[in-house]
């Protein structure tokens, strides 16, 4: 078996041993399936697409070469339970009729963006409000988040919470005092010609 192991290591492209490094760090710095697709690919191209092989080489893991190349060859990607099954469920996910009532609140108090730059809704309604808006509805504390947590939800639905800018007066510009003088000159000039009348 040793034998073996040598004669395959010899019909591999030889590789200095800066190479290997460079592409040790490149698979350090990637994850997941990233990572396992690199791992595949530099297997194939150097290892003869043995996980054994680039495990020597290059000192990854022959399992998660293997993986990598089973997913590279069924076009499959496997998700681990770590992924899969880990982490807490959104508030959204898992109080779906309040967070619909949410979604319907901020619905009712958005407003477009002034400048119609963005498509963004901005609302005013801040996330205590709409936690007092969903009580009055009937939802219980159970039911509801935080604060921080409401705030992010309203975030992630796309109602960024906001104070909305109102139509700015212009400037008072010098002809301004002109433009009321000669407003005044036309007004009192009607009074007076309908009073003589």
């Amino acid at each position: 078996m040793a034998g073996m192991q040598d004669s395959t290591l010899e019909s591999h492209q030889p590789l200095r041993p800066s190479q290997i490094a460079d592409l040790r760090l490149a698979a350090s710095k990637m994850t997941g399936p990233t990572r396992r697709a690199f791992q595949a690919e530099m297997a194939l191209k150097y290892c003869g697409g043995k996980p054994l092989l680039a495990a020597t080489i290059f000192g990854w893991g022959r399992h998660t070469v293997a993986v990598g190349l089973a997913e590279r060859r069924t076009g499959m990607l496997c998700l681990g339970a770590q992924s899969a099954f880990s982490g807490r469920k959104r508030w959204e996910d898992t109080q779906p009729e309040a967070a619909a009532a949410l979604s319907r609140l901020a619905a009712a108090h958005a407003q477009q963006d002034p400048t119609f730059r963005t498509t963004l809704a901005y609302t005013r309604l801040t996330a205590q409000a709409a936690l007092e808006a969903l009580r009055a509805q009937g939802y219980g504390t159970d039911q509801l988040p935080s604060p921080s947590t409401m705030a992010e939800g309203l975030n992630r639905m796309g109602f960024r919470l906001r104070k909305v800018v109102q139509a700015k007066p212009q400037k008072k510009i010098a002809e301004t005092d002109a433009i009321c003088e000669n407003i005044e000159k036309k007004t009192k000039r009607r009074h007076r010609t309908r009073s003589n009348a």
